[in-house]
């Protein structure tokens, strides 16, 4: 063979190793970048909802300043959540078909009964009891379009009696101690679709649904502090220091335990070393080893552990500065080993040939379904919506009724 029809075949077959059948030679995933981004999203709804949790159920005073974000957060990102599967079905008309001939046993169609319920029966209106005193205020003081807004949102409930205010706390609370569980069942549904499927050895584990869920609650406080610390800059307020280190404390914390649970895991793989272990081990040196290696694990657990670390010792001996910095590169760097690791897990899952004994490349494209700039653009659409809503319900113009959990803007120490 010359030299040249040598190159040819280069080109034409992508890379793979061991042994694939001739119809897996070229990988096109099932589920591509748009399902990497579901369980992302998904994942930050349900850890917004826990750190507003902390405030109202328990009673960490210290995250007041941050209460209202959260929810708005995980309000933002909740109203995104579906956009991704959509986007994949490619006629998203079809969606109605799970909600119009339901099927009890279809995981699928759980979870959209699941994503109604956290929506409606929960947040949505956690969001109107904890708001509806303000609202009333604001819809007196508030001219134009805001005003008018603002009366909408009120659903004509204008009461502010004690009884009345003291009615909006208690409701608050209870769908906040309901809604913790419903979070955890948000987004381990999505780890017991991956865990149930048994023929992917990536996949079929018992340990997934609570790996998703701890990732989940890392990713979602990871996020609010971002959220909190770009705030305050835009605003040039000052952060306050006992709601960040408290933040930074939870962080740390939930990021060990997921650390460990997913150390776990990999542990048990190597010491069972079952079959497709081999398979595992290509991937991990070789297909995903910047996604996994770098991404995952070096980035988004090691790093911030060494970074967080230190300051749950050494917090008072620290500048403030320096401190901000520290937890804010931690944040930053946690949300890209869990888009890393959630990019491990639906990729890397699909490149197993059938045989165990080979692995396919895959290559992002840019445009298309499945490309990485509308995946961008479904990333930035929570921000988005976020912005808006911080503008109408968290403006500095604004004033708060002071009611309990108290703050009257994010972004003020």
């Amino acid at each position: 063979m010359t030299n040249e029809m040598t190159n040819i075949v280069v080109e034409v077959l992508p890379r793979f190793e061991g042994y694939v059948y001739p119809n897996e030679a070229s990988l096109h995933p099932l589920w591509g970048f748009l399902i990497v981004l579901y369980p992302y999203i998904t994942g930050l709804v349900a850890g917004a909802f826990i750190m507003a949790s902390l405030v109202r159920v328990f009673k960490v005073r210290a995250l007041e300043p941050v209460y209202r974000l959260s929810l708005l957060t995980s309000f933002s990102f909740l109203l995104c959540a579906t956009l991704p599967l959509l986007f994949h079905l490619g006629h998203p008309e079809r969606c109605f078909e799970i909600m119009m001939t339901p099927h009890l046993t279809s995981p699928m169609a759980i979870f959209g009964f699941v994503y109604a319920w956290y929506l409606m029966a929960v947040l949505l209106l956690e969001l109107w009891f904890d708001y509806r005193q303000d609202l009333v205020e604001w819809a007196k003081v508030t001219p134009g379009f805001k005003g008018i807004i603002y009366r909408a949102f009120t659903v004509g409930v204008t009461d502010e009696s004690p009884p009345a205010v003291a009615l909006d706390m208690k409701m608050g609370r209870i769908l906040s101690v309901v809604g913790i569980p419903s979070a955890f069942l948000l987004h381990g549904y999505v780890g017991f679709i991956f865990g149930s499927i048994k023929a992917n050895p990536w996949w079929g584990n018992g340990l997934t649904p609570i790996i998703f869920i701890l990732s989940a609650i890392v990713s979602g406080i990871a996020l609010c502090v971002f959220n909190y610390m770009v705030l305050t800059w835009i605003r040039r307020h000052t952060v306050d220091m006992r709601c960040l280190d408290t933040m930074a404390m939870f962080l740390f914390y939930a990021l060990v335990v997921d650390a460990a649970v997913e150390g776990l895991d990999w542990l048990h793989r190597g010491f069972a070393a079952e079959e497709g272990f081999s398979v595992m081990q290509i991937m991990i040196r070789e297909k995903l080893f910047y996604t996994l290696n770098l991404g995952q694990v070096t980035i988004g657990t090691l790093l911030p552990l060494l970074l967080l670390g230190p300051l749950q010792l050494l917090r008072r001996r620290v500048p403030e500065l320096v401190r901000r910095r520290m937890i804010f590169s931690s944040a930053v760097m946690i949300l890209i080993g869990v888009l890393a690791m959630r990019w491990n897990v639906v990729i890397g899952g699909q490149l197993f040939s059938k045989s165990l004994r080979g692995v396919m490349g895959y290559k992002l494209e840019f445009a298309g379904v499945e490309g990485w700039w509308l995946g961008v653009v479904l990333l930035s659409l929570p921000f988005i919506i976020l912005t808006v809503l911080v503008k109408l319900f968290l403006s500095e113009r604004l004033p708060s009724s002071g009611h309990i959990p108290q703050d009257s803007a994010a972004g003020e120490g």
